[in-house]
């Protein structure tokens, strides 16, 4: 039938697509039965199953392998053209089909060679005699499920062991794969009267074209360990098991290959150069005009998108997947990249695929270069819904423009040009050429600075540093002095940045990181510039580098509820790796602590609101542990623990600081005959968690010697011998710290429970001498041991430092509380001044102006801390505050 006379029986759908494409028209001038197959399924989209279906009908034996598979790919790809070209197929629909198409076709053509082969040879057998398969890797677009119309396709072919077969004529099992292999890429890509299904690329493979066609799971990950080079990580993101039911085993080879456990911003380096060598190509055969590979093309996206994922995807595993789209959205819920930029690039990502399309769709040729030929270039404008070429090229334009301008924000090389401090550095073993420089900077002392940077370049840890890690370093160095030079103190803000640079000299992936994003560095020297604490956290965890990336991150208020949420739910999904929870967690502390310390410097918030921040992040942690503590207890008689953390001191008062120690008590109340053996294994590992030294530090150290009969008592005590302990044995200073303890995590029904006895105590009836003769005597014993060892005035422990205010306050309650029950409500220690003269017990001037100091000296006292100094200051500095301290000290305690 003549193809005029066809086209006239055609839906107006088919005829449209025809005129659109040249190759449909040949198939179905070509293939008598293609017309009648599309009108048929036109109206939905093709799944696996119609596949199969279309396979069976048409003889899924050996003989017929070939053609079948032929016809099947001009079916769908026909079927594609038209529902496309007709605006019923979105671009998901086109790559998913595609996709689709190759797994079954695949998976078809394996199945029915290996029974072939099988029938020969018998079973691959492993030495211990496990059946053996082969796991058909695909990479690339169809591993991430985008694969375009015209593509190749890219695999590698892996068996997991080695050994023979099990049949008459034996071979080896890598003889056996490597002829299924061949006999797999050939029933595929040989050009028959039928045409191809698709060009089989297998250059991924380990060695590439020099190396075997099929490797074992041994030999893979000896590859990846011994040869693997950068850019395959890059392209193992993509990899995705096609065939064979051992797949876990494979991705456990090839993750740690592909995401480091670190943040990797070196990737950021690597991913440059392969895209400069990509540059160099297109520009050798001049082809920018090529919308993949082309300035602002379909490859710059891609890199985008995956550099995020070998920066952070061994940290982060939902970044641990393939397609790119979902990639970029994953970015932007982590605000690695902006919305903005990321609905940008999606936008141009979709435009640039679907014109991919519609250039193959003219010939089914693998062509990304847009056309020469006018005629065609009219065609492709219609395509995509134009009036005409120079519409198209107006919007193409514009999408790569806007993917241009992301790509260089991201991998725009910051130190590509010289710095004016360059030669500083350079030459800084010649401290008197440097000095003078250093000193027209504004450093005060510049021969010191100048010895300083001599002796670091001089030294045998600069000179060993590899030539990859020892340019970054290099890069940094003038950044670094021109930036510490901007700061008030230019001296101590150099001696801090260089510490902290020399601790990391080693990792390459952080001096990448301050390499790659100046933002990062000048945000690191104002930190350390502000808080000498600061400077030293940074250095013992470098990782939180990465938190100086987005600003949004340090100003952002704490959602603790919602951290607590996410980071159960991430417990959960890598239980039950014990060493990875404690290390997370540990990661996440850190992360909150350091966010709290960069709003803390820039004076967003109280020393009282960050003591609350920091005591509801101990309380989260806390509350975490118990349960996966609780889970690898091999003998429990219970689901849930009846069991619970009690805290005292700084985290009982909610005054907790960025280094201060937990002083918990456990207890439980289980009638289990067996409870007070379980519940010591359970407290012994929860404070194992908290306090243990892993890769990522330590949470907290524990202090647990306020525990009934303090360090030979029990570590886990049951609810009512903590009550028999409190109101029999328990001296007045277990009762003064007993007015700051709080319920913090476990069981909500004993925490209740422990708050009636705490309440119960602290409003038992006194006799006010003899109290305030215990609590003199302790506070006696006490300043004995800490107060007045220096000419300079101890905050903490000197006449009207914080601790007198802390005794005064239990004093009053232990005293008062059985009269006026509630001063036992544990409302810090301002409030419980106010209550106490509002009830009439200290006047309400001298109250007042109690809480002012203390406010003020904890103030001081946290400014110490952030500098690294001990809580001493000039007694001139603290003497207005200490005076009505001393005054209520005098008036309730009759002395001085």
């Amino acid at each position: 039938m003549p193809m005029s006379h066809t086209l006239n029986v055609l839906p107006d759908v088919i005829q449209h697509a025809a005129g659109l494409s040249r190759f449909l028209q040949r198939m179905l001038d070509s293939r008598p039965w293609l017309a009648g197959d599309l009108a048929a399924s036109i109206d939905h989209a093709l799944g696996a199953d119609a596949m199969r279906t279309f396979i069976a009908d048409k003889g899924a034996d050996e003989a017929r392998l070939r053609p079948t598979l032929r016809q099947l790919r001009t079916w769908v790809i026909c079927h594609l053209i038209v529902r496309d070209l007709a605006g019923r197929a979105n671009l998901s629909e086109v790559t998913e089909t595609m996709t689709v198409l190759t797994e079954v076709a695949v998976r078809h053509a394996h199945d029915v060679l290996r029974e072939a082969m099988v029938q020969r040879y018998g079973q691959p057998l492993s030495t211990t005699g496990w059946e053996q398969e082969l796991l058909i890797i695909g990479m690339g677009k169809l591993g991430g499920r985008e694969l375009n119309v015209s593509s190749d396709i890219d695999l590698i072919f892996v068996y997991p062991d080695d050994g023979d077969t099990g049949g008459k004529k034996v071979i080896s099992n890598f003889e056996f794969f490597e002829r299924l292999g061949k006999q797999l890429i050939q029933s595929l890509a040989e050009v028959t009267e039928h045409g191809q299904v698709f060009r089989v690329d297998m250059r991924l493979r380990p060695n590439g074209d020099s190396g075997p066609l099929v490797c074992s799971f041994d030999m893979l990950e000896n590859y990846f360990i011994t040869q693997g080079r950068e850019w395959e990580r890059y392209a193992w993101i993509k990899a995705r098991v096609l065939t064979g039911e051992r797949w876990r085993e494979l991705e456990q080879i090839a993750r740690p290959f592909v995401f480091r456990k670190y943040l990797d911003f070196g990737a950021i380096n690597a991913m440059r150069d392969l895209h400069a060598q990509i540059r160099r190509e297109v520009a050798r055969r001049d082809r920018a005009n090529n919308i993949k590979l082309g300035p602002g093309g379909i490859r710059e996206i891609e890199f985008i998108a995956q550099v995020f994922q070998l920066i952070r995807g061994g940290r982060d595993a939902a970044l641990q997947i393939r397609p790119t789209l979902q990639v970029l959205a994953r970015l932007a819920e982590r605000g690695i990249l902006s919305s903005e930029a990321v609905s940008a690039l999606s936008a141009a990502y979709d435009f640039l695929r679907r014109l991919e399309h519609r250039l193959q769709y003219l010939d089914d040729a693998q062509t990304h270069d847009l056309p020469d030929a006018p005629a065609d270039q009219a065609l492709i404008a219609r395509a995509m819904g134009f009036a005409d070429y120079v519409s198209l090229l107006a919007e193409l334009d514009r999408h790569r423009a806007v993917v241009s301008h992301h790509f260089d924000a991201v991998f725009a090389d910051p130190n590509e040009e010289q710095h004016s401090l360059d030669a500083i550095w350079a030459s800084a073993e010649d401290t008197e050429q440097a000095a003078p420089h250093l000193a027209e900077l504004g450093f005060g002392d510049p021969v010191a600075a100048a010895a300083r940077l001599a002796s670091i370049r001089a030294s045998a840890r600069y000179q060993q540093l590899p030539n990859h890690i020892r340019s970054r370093f290099d890069a940094l160095m003038p950044r670094v002095v021109e930036a510490a030079a901007s700061t008030a103190g230019p001296d101590e803000t150099l001696s801090r940045c260089l510490d902290l640079l020399e601790g990391i000299s080693r990792r390459g992936a952080y001096l990448a990181l301050l390499q790659q994003y100046p933002q990062a560095l000048r945000r690191v020297v104002d930190l350390v510039a502000a808080s000498r604490w600061a400077a030293q956290y940074l250095g013992r965890h470098p990782i939180l580098l990465d938190e100086l990336l987005d600003g949004r991150n340090l100003e952002a208020a704490p959602d603790w509820q919602r951290l607590r949420t996410e980071l159960a739910a991430e417990l959960d999904a890598i239980e039950p790796d014990m060493e990875r929870q404690m290390d997370l967690m540990r990661e996440q502390h850190h992360a909150q602590s350091f966010r709290l310390l960069t709003q803390d410097i820039a004076g967003l918030l109280t020393v009282e609101k960050l003591a609350d921040h920091l005591s509801a992040l101990a309380d989260i942690m806390v509350a975490l542990t118990i349960p996966l503590c609780w889970r690898k207890i091999k003998i429990r008689h219970r689901d849930d623990p009846k069991f619970a953390v009690i805290s005292y001191g700084k985290l009982g008062g909610k005054e907790l600081g960025y280094a201060s120690d937990l002083d918990i008590v456990f207890l439980y109340d289980d009638a289990a005959p067996e409870s007070a053996e379980v519940y010591t294994r359970l407290a012994q590992r929860t404070n194992t968690w908290l306090s243990s030294q892993t890769a990522a530090g330590i949470l907290f150290e524990t202090d647990l010697r306020l525990r009934p009969n303090g360090d030979s008592g029990l570590i886990a005590c049951s609810l009512e011998a903590f009550r028999k302990y409190q109101l029999e044995s328990a001296w007045v200073w277990e009762h003064q710290a007993l007015t700051r303890a709080r319920f913090s995590a476990g069981d909500p029904a004993l925490g209740e429970a422990f708050e009636r006895i705490r309440c119960e105590v602290l409003r038992l009836p006194r006799k006010l001498d003899s109290l305030r003769a215990e609590v003199l005597a302790m506070r006696d014993k006490m300043r004995s041991a800490h107060g007045g060892k220096s000419p300079l005035f101890d905050l903490k422990h000197d006449h009207g430092g914080l601790i007198d205010v802390e005794f005064l306050i239990q004093y009053l309650v232990l005293g008062y509380a059985s009269k006026h029950p509630e001063l036992t409500g544990n409302l810090g220690n301002i409030a419980l001044l106010k209550m106490a003269a509002g009830l009439g017990l200290i006047p309400a001037e001298l109250a007042e102006a109690c809480g002012d100091s203390y406010r003020q000296m904890r103030h001081l006292q946290h400014r110490q801390r952030l500098n690294g100094q001990a809580s001493r200051v000039a007694p001139e500095e603290a003497a207005t505050a200490r005076q009505p301290v001393q005054a209520l000290w005098s008036l309730v305690f009759g002395t001085h």
